[in-house]
């Protein structure tokens, strides 16, 4: 490892999450020779942590599929998606790309993806699309990275049932959400459990791994095959400059420094700032005022990227309404005192379940997407110091459904209930005295919610009424998937505040990715991906997988510039 590190390459990359992968492979297959670095002792970045979606409209599983979309469409929900940040030539360029990189790929790839159910998260916005845009990566036998699953990060273990993954596209979460009505689910779950388990004690963790996991293990598998230098542990400390141009980095491993020269491109696919608490506290509103935030994404994104090319000139604005994918989140005591964090990705869909501010009134459709509900929470918040909501269901529904890190029967919650993270109470006035919400006004809400729920209907929010609250609610529950009555006690509530999934503002670059100083001239030999450059929503989260759909395809797009390819070179 310290023969590669003393290496002069093509291209250097720093970061392992999708954006590093996906440049990295790409810049090799047009014959470069590359090397990519990662300051943490697992690769993957927060890709691993995800679900693995990607949302690329025209995309030929779609078509094979049957489903009919367009160009036009497409451009026309990102212009009201997008609103006063639509790059015109950043979108071209995307829907151009995107299709030809799940192409390049699949084609010369391990990487692999299937065609996902999930609508646009705005479906009835003009140019919506009720399905075809996302695809998934497939499930992976990581076994076929030899040695190498070592270094492969763990999924997020919040979100895991024994360190079994589950992802709200795939079946496996159907099946033990009906385990305990459905014999068919039930024989499904327990085949599933005991394959785990002999994996657990075979490999020590689950090797049938699905969503961001599989996709960040396929393309490493390639980076392997390829023999790319993937140099864990191995941190950037500065970018190395000369006559103007980025030719490298300053690199440390354990407690020795090296140069790694690169002749062509340094790209910077370091993961965002979601942990620069300086730079977040400036551009987070509800930091800003003084409340709490937590992310599930990696510890190391610390905004290394960014900081390292604003050194050299380049700059990152906080320019968007949203500056990160908001999720709303809530605290997992674990043991030795240490906290875990949990994603609300599923359960805010569910019937029988709201959410209520400190005041205890609805704010917002708990089943719209976790970017939107986190929005609401902010703005409903505004004017305090707190950015917290409390979601809310009855007895019956807790242990059907479960309840955050709470799982549904027959696994038992009493831990939760002796730790803290879950509050319950035989009435309402009493559960809103446990949590500190208004009691009269909490009562108020819940009758209120249930006049319209007992008919499937939410008059004040309109939960159910689109295809993507539908998606994630329970199917059979009718009429509406989403909505049903909270009825008798005992109650439960559960406190979420904000937590982001990577920031959307990030270093300001041209369409090919190359990051541009304060004057808008690219700096030679200096190119960023990924969560470092700045998205091209504008701050807006339109649908499953706008992250890593975007992320994919820009670097390929990089990639393909650095190389010298005529097919990008009319989006420099």
């Amino acid at each position: 490892m310290l023969n590669d590190m003393r290496r002069t390459c093509d291209v250097l990359v720093i970061g392992s999450g999708a954006g590093g992968l996906s440049t990295a492979i790409t810049a090799k297959k047009a014959g470069l020779d590359v090397v990519i670095i990662e300051k943490e002792e697992f690769f993957g970045g927060t890709t691993a942590f995800s679900g693995g979606v990607l949302w690329v409209p025209g995309n030929h599983y779609a078509r094979d599929a049957g489903i009919e979309d367009s160009r036009d469409a497409a451009i026309t929900y990102l212009r009201n998606e997008t609103g006063n940040f639509y790059g015109e030539k950043a979108i071209d360029a995307f829907l151009d790309q995107g299709p030809r990189m799940l192409d390049f790929f699949e084609r010369e790839t391990e990487a692999k993806f299937v065609l996902s159910g999930y609508p646009d998260y705005h479906p009835d916005v003009a140019g919506g699309a009720m399905a075809g845009r996302s695809v998934t990566a497939a499930a992976f036998d990581a076994r076929g990275l030899g040695h190498e699953i070592k270094r492969l990060r763990p999924p997020l273990s919040t979100i895991t049932f024994i360190g079994m993954m589950f992802n709200s596209s795939n079946e496996d979460l159907k099946h033990f959400f009906r385990a305990t009505r459905s014999f068919k689910s039930a024989v499904y779950v327990i085949r599933r459990l005991l394959n785990h388990l002999r994996e657990l004690a075979l490999y020590g963790r689950g090797v049938q791994i699905t969503s961001g996991n599989a996709l960040v293990a396929r393309l490493a598998k390639t980076v392997f095959d390829l023999q790319i230098p993937l140099l864990t542990g191995t941190s950037a400390q500065q970018l190395i400059v000369e006559q103007g141009a980025v030719t490298g980095a300053l690199v440390k491993h354990a407690d020795a420094e090296f140069r790694i020269s690169a002749r062509r491109a340094v790209v910077l696919a370091c993961g965002g700032f979601p942990h620069d608490v300086e730079r977040i506290t400036r551009a987070y509103p509800h930091l800003a005022r003084g409340g709490e935030h937590l992310s599930p994404t990696p510890a190391g994104n610390t905004g290394d990227g960014v900081a390292m090319a604003e050194q050299v000139g380049g700059t990152c604005d906080i320019r968007f309404p949203n500056a990160a994918s908001w999720m709303p989140v809530s605290k997992v005591p674990l043991a030795g005192g240490k906290v875990g964090v949990f994603p609300h990705l599923v359960d805010r869909y569910k019937p029988g379940v709201i959410a209520v501010d400190r005041k205890g009134r609805r704010f917002a459709n708990e089943s719209n997407s976790y970017h939107d509900t986190g929005e609401a929470m902010i703005s409903a918040n505004e004017g305090g110091t707190e950015t917290a909501c409390w979601l809310i269901c009855d007895h019956a529904t807790i242990r059907k459904y479960g309840l955050g890190y709470a799982k549904p029967a027959p696994v038992p919650i009493g831990i939760y209930l002796r730790n803290g993270y879950l509050q319950s109470a035989s009435t309402l006035d009493q559960l809103a005295g446990l949590v500190g919400i208004d009691a009269a006004a909490l009562e108020a809400t819940v009758r209120k919610f249930n006049e319209g729920a007992v008919r499937g209907e939410d008059p004040e929010f309109g939960r159910g009424s689109t295809a993507f609250n539908r998606f994630l609610g329970d199917p059979d529950n009718k009429p509406n998937p989403n909505v049903a009555p909270i009825g008798k006690g005992p109650y439960y509530a559960l406190k979420l505040i904000m937590g982001d999934l990577g920031t959307f503002d990030g270093l300001t670059t041209d369409t090919v990715g190359r990051v541009l100083a304060s004057d808008s001239r690219p700096i030679p030999g200096l190119y960023a991906c990924g969560n470092d450059r700045a998205s091209i929503m504008g701050g807006n989260y339109p649908g499953a997988g706008i992250t890593l759909g975007p992320i994919m395809t820009f670097g390929y797009i990089t990639a393909r510039h650095i190389a010298g390819k005529e097919d990008v070179a009319t989006y420099a």
